[in-house]
C-alpha cells in the first residue's frame, strides 16, 4: 500500500529524513512513531505529494508519488498537522466544498455529509461557524473530511489531538471498524497507548532514520519474567528462593518463563495467587530503547563553574521570574 526506497529530504544542509524504507501493507493498521523533530510529519507530507523528496522513491497504492499522485489522491483520506477549514463557514458547508471537489453525485451529497458527521460524533452539530468549534470538534471535523470519500487508505497525523478519553476511544473504535471493512490505516502519533491498542505494525524513526519496523506483537516480546500478584508476598519470596527480582506491595517480578508451572509451585506451597502473567516489553520500552530526546529539548551546556550573572537588560532569567520567554516587559 505504501513503499518507500531510500527516501531522503534535505532543507539546505539540514537532513530531515534519511534513507527511510517504509513497508505498509494492505490491511495494516500502521503506527508511525518517533520523538518531536524526528521527521514524521515531513514523511507524511511527502507521501501525499505536498513536499518533494530530495532523493529516493515513493509508491502509494502501486503508483509513483509525486509523479502520479493525482491518480491516488481520490482514494486517500488524510489529516495532517491539524484540521484546516474555513472558519466563517459551518462544518457542513466545509464538507460540502470538499465533496464538490470530487466526482461523487451531487444528489447524494447531503446524505454522505450527514452520514460522515454521524460516524465522527458530530451528527447533531448546528450551523455555528467552525471558528467557534472547540479543538476536539475541529479534530472530529478534520477526520470527517478524511472519511468523506470512503478512502482505501487513511493517512492521519495525531488524529486524536484535543479529544477527551471518551472521544479517543470512539475514534479508535471507528478506525478499527474502517480497517476491518478494508481501509488501510497509517497513523502518525505521539500517544503510545493509543498506538499500542490500535495498530498491528509499527515503524519508529529517530533523527530522520527508520530505526525499527515490525509487527507490534514481535516488538512486544517476552522478557523471560513473570508478574505475580499475591497477598502472601513474604511467603512467595521465601518459596521462590532468589528468583524474585522486584517487589511492589502485592506484586512480584519473578525470573521464570513458565507461568503455569510457577503458578502450580506457588499454590502447592500455600501461596494465594490472585493473578499471574508473562511479562512483555511495552511499546514505550521499545521506543525509548531505540530513540533519543526530541528536538524540543534544550539542555543547559555543561559548565565547571557557576553560570555568570545576567547582565543588565539580559532576559536569560525571565523564566525564573515567572514570565514567558519573549514576553513584553512593562
Amino acid at each position: 500500500m505504501i513503499a518507500t526506497n531510500a527516501l531522503t529530504k534535505r532543507y539546505g544542509r539540514l537532513l530531515v529524513v534519511d534513507q527511510i524504507d517504509l513497508d505498509v501493507r494492505e490491511g495494516d493498521r500502521y503506527g508511525f512513531l518517533g520523538p518531536n523533530g524526528s521527521g514524521k510529519t515531513t514523511v507524511v507530507r511527502m507521501l501525499l505529494g505536498l513536499v518533494y523528496a530530495t532523493s529516493g522513491e515513493i509508491q502509494v497504492m502501486g503508483k509513483p508519488v509525486p509523479k502520479q499522485v493525482a491518480d491516488v489522491l481520490p482514494s486517500i483520506g488524510s489529516l495532517v498537522e491539524g484540521p484546516s477549514a474555513y472558519g466563517h463557514l459551518s462544518g457542513r458547508a466545509n464538507l460540502a466544498l470538499i465533496d464538490a471537489a470530487g466526482t461523487a453525485s451531487r444528489r447524494t451529497r447531503q446524505h454522505r455529509i450527514a452520514d460522515t458527521l454521524d460516524r465522527v460524533g458530530l451528527g447533531g452539530i448546528d450551523n455555528r461557524p467552525v471558528k467557534r468549534y472547540s479543538l476536539g470538534m475541529r479534530q472530529r471535523l478534520g477526520l470527517a473530511a478524511a472519511l468523506l470519500r470512503t478512502p482505501k487508505l487513511l493517512i492521519l497525523d495525531e488524529p486524536t489531538n484535543g479529544l477527551d478519553p471518551q472521544g479517543i476511544r470512539e475514534i479508535r473504535d471507528l478506525l478499527i471498524e474502517l480497517n476491518q471493512a478494508g481501509t488501510t490505516v497509517f497513523l502518525s502519533s505521539h500517544q503510545l497507548t493509543e498506538v499500542e491498542q490500535l495498530c498491528t505494525r509499527v515503524g519508529i524513526v529517530n533523527q530522520g532514520r527508520l530505526v525499527e519496523q515490525d509487527e507490534l506483537a514481535a516488538l512486544r516480546a517476552l522478557t523471560g519474567r513473570a508478574i505475580v500478584h499475591t497477598p502472601d508476598v513474604d511467603k512467595a519470596k521465601e518459596l521462590l528462593d532468589g528468583r524474585v527480582e522486584l517487589t511492589e506491595v502485592d506484586r512480584l517480578l519473578v525470573r521464570d518463563t513458565d507461568t503455569a508451572l510457577l503458578n502450580a509451585q506457588l499454590v502447592a506451597g500455600g501461596v494465594r495467587v490472585t493473578e499471574i502473567s508473562a511479562e512483555r516489553r511495552s511499546l514505550e520500552d521499545v521506543v525509548l530503547a531505540v530513540t533519543g530526546s526530541g528536538s524540543d529539548r534544550v539542555d543547559r551546556p555543561v559548565s565547571r563553574g557557576r553560570p555568570p550573572a545576567p547582565a543588565p537588560g539580559d532576559d536569560s532569567d525571565v523564566l525564573g521570574q515567572g514570565k514567558m520567554a519573549g514576553e513584553e516587559q512593562p
